[in-house]
């Protein structure tokens, strides 16, 4: 979509029952949309025209972005929580969306695609300067316990945010700001949340964190 106002490069997320509401940041004055509805809801909105559409995200972003204009096709896709059963097979190695796909809020499915090949990049390089076989079972069995305990319980976590933010009950909702505003306020904390999200940890892979291999 285009946007009268510029976006400076910031994402916007918005919680509703329904599920987030985001706009990324695309070049120029135009960003992307992950719209979530129910899924009886979906339809309604996939065949409402660009000038409706316009409107009805200016009514969930008000005045951020200024007027908008729906500029491309809105697509549909069914979300769905899955994970492969093994991220590996004879000399063949999962990543990305192959291997899992989690809900998209705050942006964690693409972070966990980089922490795959960051993971699988540094497992790869480590075995070529030992001079061993890297597609040998020993080494992408490395890989996959480096990655599939992390993936899973970022899948648990997002699917739990999803839930938590889509809550509309009005003690949920209390408690769920109340602990959003300790988070924001605690800046070790909030730096520390950030870290691990990005995959920037000491048990995380070394590319993450800007180190060479």
């Amino acid at each position: 979509m285009a946007h009268a106002l510029p976006h400076e490069g910031v994402a916007y997320e918005h919680f509703r029952p329904a599920g987030p509401f985001a706009s990324l940041p695309l070049p120029g004055n135009r960003s992307s949309l992950v719209w979530t509805e129910r899924t009886a809801d979906a339809p309604r909105f996939l065949a409402m025209d660009d000038a409706t559409l316009a409107a009805e995200i200016e009514a969930v972003m008000g005045s951020t972005l200024g007027t908008v204009t729906v500029d491309d096709k809105l697509m549909g896709f069914p979300l769905r929580r899955q994970m492969a059963r093994a991220f590996i097979a004879p000399r063949l190695a999962l990543v990305g969306d192959a291997a899992h796909v989690v809900h998209p809020i705050a942006g964690q499915g693409l972070n966990l695609g980089l922490k795959d090949v960051a993971a699988l990049a540094e497992v790869v390089i480590e075995t070529v300067r030992l001079g061993l076989d890297l597609g040998s079972d020993e080494v992408l069995a490395r890989y996959q316990n480096w990655r599939r305990l992390d993936t899973m319980g970022m899948a648990v976590m997002t699917d739990g945010l999803n839930r938590l933010f889509s809550n509309d009950v009005a003690p949920v909702r209390a408690l769920r700001d109340f602990g959003l505003g300790l988070v924001d306020r605690a800046g070790p904390v909030k730096a520390a949340l950030i870290r691990t999200a990005a995959g920037i940890a000491p048990s995380g892979p070394k590319l993450l964190s800007g180190l060479p291999l």
